[in-house]
């Protein structure tokens, strides 16, 4: 029999952040408010969020470190992926992952921007409304 594992969520994000920092981009995870229990599809969506930005920071960024931001408040709940790469040299920073993560950020009618920093780096942000929370 095939033992399936349990869908990831933000409680796994230890894990993440060891694996990409085994790849030699050293990720800090910053935890803002207090962690609350997630819808389990919402939760899933902001680990995969962030683990999307991570992966673009490894490979297409160039960069050398990157910090996540996970902001937990009454109402939504913010999600940040910081670099300090210089970014691709032949892309707009509009891939395809980051398609996918618009798309599930709509799903929970929450708003995503992605771009260079003006101080440099490229940063993903990701806000998901947290419904029937106050």
């Amino acid at each position: 029999d095939v033992e399936l594992a349990p869908q990831p969520g933000l409680g796994d994000l230890a894990e993440l952040v060891e694996k990409v920092g085994r790849t030699g981009l050293p990720v800090s995870v910053h935890v803002e408010g207090e962690a609350a229990p997630l819808p389990r599809a919402l939760d899933l969506s902001a680990y995969r969020i962030v683990q999307e930005g991570l992966t673009n920071a490894l490979k297409h960024a160039r960069a050398n470190r990157a910090d996540v931001t996970v902001r937990y408040a009454p109402a939504e709940l913010v999600l940040e992926v910081r670099d300090d790469g210089a970014g691709a040299a032949e892309s707009d920073g509009l891939g395809h992952g980051l398609v996918g993560i618009r798309e599930r950020v709509k799903i929970y009618g929450g708003d995503m921007t992605a771009g260079r920093a003006p101080e440099g780096g490229f940063v993903l942000r990701a806000r998901l409304p947290l419904e029937g929370r106050s």
